[in-house]
């Protein structure tokens, strides 16, 4: 990396993210460049944001159509742009939604959090049970929903009225939900907690208690959504009908952009001048989410992931046979989790080392979020390099 960079950031920017020596210049589908021209594969794209790859490129022209025509208007106005994208999100559900945008995961968990407490409000109910083990962003309300008590030291007290039960435990979440609750808030897979997938009748059963208790249903897609658990959003391949369902990360292709899906029955909380978001929904973040949805249905993305995640799944579970350290792979879609009993920070530095770029969370778990359309030439070469990292951990 330039030295004159690393200078920059030293004296300028707030030293809150451990960052690799690597300073990225260029990026082209599931491929970056670093400013000496070195190439690397990238198995974690964007944090999870690049589903179609870097710089796709009906995104990018959609983008540079835009800027020159508008960028930002209020939302005192209407923009056709954000009419059409609220359109095909909420047709894309199945069972009929309503749209508010905003600007990142955090903040629709936010405003998530307060429909809910808005819907409940005249009835006392307020609290919110959401799971150990989960992530939901870094703002107050959002931390205070991730049952992660790492996350939590420093910034006490939180924001009141959250509990965490065991996910997976529909028994546990039955105990915590009580009169005055207004919603149970999970993600479908945890993705930060080391893509963990529910067992089988957990999510119907949280909908059907949920009901019976008479508090929302409130599910976290801000990792999985947009196709990438092989369906629109992860929900649908169980089945369940949510109240509100939050978005963020891949739902413009990088470009900031964030929402909440509701039921027009919970909508309608969220009054005039009860929330608000000044930089949601405009333009520029709109046409890019309506490119990448363009990219994922015309280039039949939903179904290229189901093909990598057997794929990715065959690859790790037979290199499992002979490392005995690779404890499980978990896979849905292109959310690989590959679940080690031993510290994954040599795996990730010997990857970036061989040109491959992968992320390890939980300190055990590798995780890979590659893009929907990884070539099969892409995926044989990272898997290599991976293996390769995997396996020398035995010595």
């Amino acid at each position: 990396m330039n030295a004159a960079t690393g200078e920059l950031y030293r004296q300028h920017v707030v030293p809150n993210y451990n960052r690799y020596p690597v300073c990225i210049v260029r990026g082209d589908g599931s491929r970056v460049w670093d400013d000496t021209g070195r190439e690397y594969l990238d198995f974690f794209p964007g944090w999870g944001c690049a589903i179609v790859g870097h710089c796709p490129h009906r995104v990018v022209d959609a983008v540079r159509d835009q800027v020159g025509r508008l960028i930002h208007v209020p939302n005192s106005w209407h923009t056709e742009a954000q009419g059409l994208l609220a359109e095909a999100l909420t047709t894309r559900t199945g069972w009929g939604a309503q749209a508010f945008f905003c600007n990142s995961g955090a903040e629709a968990i936010e405003g998530a959090i307060k429909m809910a407490r808005l819907w409940g409000h005249s009835a006392g109910k307020f609290r919110v049970v959401s799971m150990l083990n989960s992530f939901h962003g870094r703002t107050l309300g959002a931390l205070s929903a991730t049952g992660q008590p790492k996350y939590h030291h420093g910034v006490e007290p939180l924001v009141p009225g959250f509990s965490y039960a065991t996910f997976g435990d529909l028994e546990d979440a039955e105990r915590l939900i009580g009169p005055e609750t207004c919603a149970v808030l999970l993600e479908p897979i945890q993705g930060e907690g080391g893509i963990n997938l529910p067992p089988p009748g957990y999510l119907q059963g949280l909908r059907e208690l949920t009901r019976r208790k008479g508090c929302l249903l409130i599910l976290d897609e801000v990792q999985s959504g947009m196709g990438r658990a092989g369906s629109w959003y992860a929900h649908q391949i169980w089945d369940v009908k949510p109240d509100i369902v939050t978005l963020a990360k891949a739902l413009a292709s990088g470009i900031p952009c964030g929402g909440l899906l509701a039921t027009p029955e919970v909508a309608v909380a969220l009054k005039p001048g009860t929330h608000a978001s000044t930089y949601g929904g405009n333009p520029v973040s709109a046409v890019a989410a309506l490119a990448t949805i363009a990219t994922i249905e015309q280039d039949n993305l939903i179904e290229r992931s189901k093909v990598l995640e057997v794929k990715f799944r065959t690859r790790f579970e037979a290199l499992a046979k002979r490392c005995p350290w690779i404890k499980e792979v978990r896979a849905r879609g292109v959310m690989i989790g590959i679940q080690l009993s031993v510290d994954g920070a040599p795996v990730v530095k010997k990857c970036l080392d061989n040109g491959l770029l992968v992320n390890c969370t939980h300190q055990t778990v590798i995780r890979l979020l590659p893009a929907m359309n990884l070539t099969d030439a892409e995926f044989d070469a990272g898997c290599a390099i991976l293996e390769d990292a995997i396996a020398g951990l035995a010595g």
